[in-house]
């Protein structure tokens, strides 16, 4: 699987090639490019899947995205993760820290939810010089290496060109979000990570792990240094699996170039300098034990005596598709009447019982104070505290929404239990009365056997049975539907994003039986079990 030759001379790199882009011309010199065959999709989309993404290029070619789910209810909803991990001896520069990320597009399909997009691979020479050179270049196997030997200010020069090409000639293509154009630009380093992680198609475990989930081994997902697997040579870009995602060579072959700039860690949180540009994902000269989702670098914009930009033979970059955040009138006063409902307390308790006044929440009330206070200083000090109580409730209700999300999955799956327990409980009773009751055959002592194996299935049964009634009535006396009810289709997002589409019905059957208690305080374990067992 291995791809090595000379690249130097096989694939005639020169100084021109590797200019900035200023020097390469105007991007409105592409439109004037004469009309080019469309491009094989070997040379663009090597291991094409069903949910690709394609966008078209300047000289008839494409480049394959795909879409990376968040669970998202509305525009100011965003997604906890932890990125990083715990290290020692990486600590400063990759301790796990919390962070949050949203999706810029929405979608009806499977889910309800928002995305973004990423490339599916690496840019590519072919895709490179379509873009920057001034004349179409002819598609060969060579020029699927990705590109490298470019600086920060190259990658953002090619986003911008390709952006403005697509606006001239194919603005029908790109995703809208609230009818606003989207646009590429390098990840930010939570959009890059979650993705690597392999985003929601992953278990929580399986995303705090060192690498995505690579069942066929490290050598079948990614390139790293050694003669088993790229042997010190850059390798074509998608010879390899891809990660749950479906993006091929997150780890290992190039290194990529993020959008932001480079912070060191202090434990739960980023240093407050700002310094070059960041590097992730290791590259076909990093070693085996080195190579993990976490590993981030820096790297200066410029060479070491100042003289040039800092190019690198083993940097690359992969673009992301995204929109603007205020995209009308309307979405921003919809953000705002959010934001103005973020940290404001509500009580957990049954939505019949009512909520409690608006006046009775304490932020709410530390705001009228301050409105009567005269003394400048005081009331500084009166809108200081009510921001950070309102922080302070946000944080809390994202771990309460978070912890009822795991609850709900829970439940789903515990229903899936009550009916695979259920059926099987109702065929061994079946064949007992066959064999073992009236008119049976069946020997004494068989039947005794018989006999054990029903009360043993059936005491398994009573246990999921007390188990799934617990969930019920823990989730019922520790929040109330109105909170619980928000945060269904964000489990259905999650469990469609994972390939679980399957376990929506039982997901459904657990938010009605959970309902129906929070409404009536009835424990109807027989008609829960038989609601399970008829999906």
């Amino acid at each position: 699987m291995r791809f090595t030759f000379n690249r130097r001379k096989a694939c005639g790199i020169s100084e021109r090639r590797r200019a900035p882009a200023a020097a390469l011309g105007l991007a409105a010199a592409l439109a004037s490019l004469p009309a080019a065959a469309a491009w094989d999709a070997k040379y663009y989309n090597p291991q094409p899947q069903k949910d690709d993404v394609l966008l078209p290029m300047p000289c008839g070619g494409f480049m394959a995205w795909r879409q990376v789910r968040v669970p998202m209810a509305s525009p100011l909803d965003d997604y906890a993760v932890t990125l990083g991990q715990d290290s020692e001896e990486w600590g400063y520069l990759e301790q796990a820290r919390p962070t949050h990320i949203a999706g810029s597009f929405s979608v009806g399909k499977p889910e309800p939810g928002r995305y973004y997009l990423l490339a599916k691979y690496e840019v590519s020479e072919l895709q490179y010089r379509a873009v920057m050179d001034g004349q179409c270049p002819e598609p060969s196997a060579q020029l699927r290496l990705p590109q490298t030997g470019l600086s920060w200010f190259d990658a953002v020069a090619f986003t911008d060109r390709y952006n403005l090409w697509l606006r001239q000639n194919a603005a029908d293509k790109l995703p809208r979000e609230d009818g606003v154009a989207g646009f590429l630009r390098l990840p930010t380093e939570v959009e890059w990570e979650f993705a690597a992680r392999g985003g929601l198609a992953v278990s929580q475990a399986e995303f705090r792990d060192v690498r995505f989930p690579m069942p066929e081994g490290l050598n079948a997902y990614a390139w790293f240094a050694g003669a088993q697997s790229a042997n010190g040579q850059l390798q074509l870009a998608g010879l390899l699996k891809p990660n749950p995602l479906g993006l091929h060579d997150m780890l290992g072959n190039v290194d990529e170039m993020l959008f932001e700039p480079f912070h060191l860690n202090k434990l739960d949180r980023q240093h407050g300098q700002a310094g070059g540009y960041i590097l992730r994902g290791g590259n076909y000269l990093t070693p085996q034990a080195e190579l993990r989702t976490a590993l981030r670098q820096e790297q200066p914009y410029y060479a070491a005596d100042g003289s040039a930009q800092n190019r690198l033979k083993t940097g690359g970059f992969r673009p992301a598709l995204v929109a603007p955040a205020l995209t009308s009138r309307e979405r921003i006063k919809q953000v705002e009447s959010d934001w103005k409902k973020l940290g404001v307390s509500r009580p957990e308790a049954p939505a019949e019982s009512g909520a409690r006044p608006a006046a009775q929440d304490p932020a709410t009330r530390i705001a009228s104070l301050a409105e009567g206070v005269q003394d400048d200083a005081l009331r500084q000090q009166l809108e200081k505290l009510r921001s950070e109580l309102r922080a302070n409730t946000q944080a809390r209700d994202e771990q309460r929404d978070q912890a009822i999300r795991s609850e709900l999955q829970l439940g789903a799956f515990l229903c899936t239990k009550l009916k695979d327990d259920g059926l099987f409980l109702d065929t061994l009773e079946g064949n007992y009365s066959r064999s073992c009751g009236a008119g049976g055959s069946e020997p004494k002592a068989r039947c005794e056997a018989r006999r054990e194996q029903l009360d043993g299935h059936r005491k398994v049964l009573d246990f999921m049975l007390n188990y799934y009634a617990d969930s019920v009535v823990g989730t019922a006396l520790n929040y109330s539907q109105a909170s619980v009810e928000p945060q269904v289709d964000l489990v259905a997002q999650q469990l469609a994003a994972r390939g679980k589409s399957n376990l929506r019905s039982y997901l459904d059957t657990h938010w009605n039986n959970l309902r129906t208690y929070l409404k009536d305080g009835k424990v109807a374990r027989a008609h829960w079990l038989q609601s399970c067992k008829t999906l």
